[in-house]
């Protein structure tokens, strides 16, 4: 039975978008009740600048929170060198980079150019090799870019390769914004994956325009074994206008186990844990399949219901308070 390896990244692209801002024990919980689902790998949290993403101000604390996950199970993003030392002084053994695949994005997220941004990513990956940490390299808006327009493959192709050749021991593509269609995704897969190897290409997909299932068939069509998701299909990034909605992870190991791929995700444990999730964020949570998941499992009434009820007095105090 053919293996996908799933890598969960609610705590972290999950997160650092939300209006809600969980406290680090929430966070360590999360990151723990995914480890126990089963999930192989979780993007824990981000190392960037607390002014320019607030909600990930907290990573060293959760990192030593989480500690005994470190070395099997955690990544953590870096965008720079010294967010890489303060990644490697608070424990992590994986590290992950982003490089947009266009001008303009670069320098709504980094602040960079497209030239001065992939040379920062490889000198993190190269950094990263020699204090030997594994190490994940994004290319993201790869398929289309909120300011630019559509992407042309053979860009996001021509910087796969060279995160590949700094030394990244996975390159992912990253439709950030959930404009890629399957045909397009599985003719771009296919090709990184000849090229670099399944164990070296991953995918991670947005929901947005509702093909995110169908763009993750057409990668595993394409030979793609390596998936981003989001347990409950939350989040998306703060600098890409209409990226919310990451693939939901719930959705992802359904439609990987109803067709014969093993991902070694307890389903009806991480439905459990969307549910209290949900409850501590505040707000109903859940992928395309939850509902019918939910009777299908023989589950009990989910949360959400109460969640979406609380939310919704919330914002009725709020109304009547001005």
């Amino acid at each position: 039975m053919p293996q996908l390896l799933i890598t969960d990244v609610a705590p972290r692209d999950g997160l650092q978008n939300q209006p809600t801002d969980l406290p680090t024990a929430d966070k360590a919980w999360l990151v723990q009740a995914l480890a126990d689902c089963g999930l192989p790998r979780i993007e824990a949290t981000s190392f960037v600048s607390p002014q320019a993403v607030p909600r990930m101000a907290d990573a060293p604390a959760l990192m030593a929170a989480v500690a005994p996950l470190a070395a099997s199970h955690l990544c953590v993003l870096t965008p720079n060198l010294k967010g890489l030392a303060r990644a490697a002084q608070a424990g992590a053994r994986e590290v992950c980079v982003v490089l947009s695949a266009t001008e303009t994005m670069n320098r709504r997220n980094i602040r960079m150019g497209l030239d001065e941004a992939e040379a920062t990513c490889r000198e993190v990956l190269a950094q990263a090799r020699d204090m030997g940490l594994r190490s994940r390299a994004y290319v993201a808006v790869a398929f289309a870019c909120p300011y630019e327009g559509p992407t042309p493959p053979e860009v996001t192709l021509r910087l796969a390769r060279r995160m590949a050749e700094g030394g990244a021991d996975e390159v992912v593509i990253a439709d950030t914004i959930g404009a890629a269609h399957p045909g397009e995704v599985q003719a771009l897969a296919r090709i990184a994956v000849e090229e670099l190897g399944a164990q070296r290409v991953g995918i991670h997909l947005h929901d947005t325009r509702g093909l995110g299932l169908a763009n993750a068939w057409a990668a595993m069509q394409a030979g793609v074994r390596r998936f981003d998701s989001s347990a409950g299909g939350v989040g998306g990034c703060p600098f890409a206008p209409g990226a919310a909605g990451n693939l939901a992870t719930e959705d992802l190991v359904w439609l990987a186990q109803a067709s014969g791929y093993e991902t070694g995700v307890d389903l009806p444990a991480l439905m459990r844990v969307i549910d209290e999730f949900g409850r501590r964020l505040g707000q109903p949570l859940g992928g395309r399949s939850h509902a019918w998941l939910r009777r299908h499992l023989g589950l009990a009434q989910s949360v959400n219901a109460d969640v979406s009820e609380t939310a919704n007095e919330r914002v009725n105090e709020t109304r009547s308070a001005k």
